[in-house]
């Protein structure tokens, strides 16, 4: 069996699990931010808990200082979401979040973010 087609569904997984963590983690921070929390301590008070992600624990930091220039960008993203969506509508799956958080992604395209990294989702939400 040729592990290709494999290797690019689970791909798909990997994408599909990112963009709805990172749109919680958007906002949790946003949401921290607006209760005029310290981000320091709360990243320190979440982290070690279910909250855990590799996103949270890499990307907090840049997105509290609004850097977004690191990682994988916005436009692959985007097209991966789309090749996972269409993947979604041939086997039956349903993508309720990943379609929504793709949508979200265009709003950071029209802002110019498309070549930052997918963190830059939070820039759509409003501090």
């Amino acid at each position: 069996m040729d592990p290709g087609p494999a290797r690019q569904t689970t791909k798909m997984v990997n994408q599909i699990a990112i963009a709805g963590v990172l749109q919680g983690l958007s906002e949790a921070l946003r949401f921290a931010q607006a209760s005029r929390l310290d981000t320091d301590k709360v990243f320190e008070a979440v982290s070690g808990g279910a909250a855990a992600s590799w996103q949270m624990l890499n990307r907090w930091g840049t997105m509290v200082k609004e850097e977004f220039d690191f990682g994988f960008a916005v436009d692959w993203m985007r097209k991966d979401l789309g090749l996972a969506i269409e993947e979604a509508r041939s086997n039956g799956a349903t993508l309720p979040v990943a379609s929504l958080v793709d949508q979200f992604y265009a709003d950071v395209q029209k802002l110019g973010n498309g070549r930052r990294d997918t963190s830059s989702l939070v820039t759509r939400l409003p501090k």
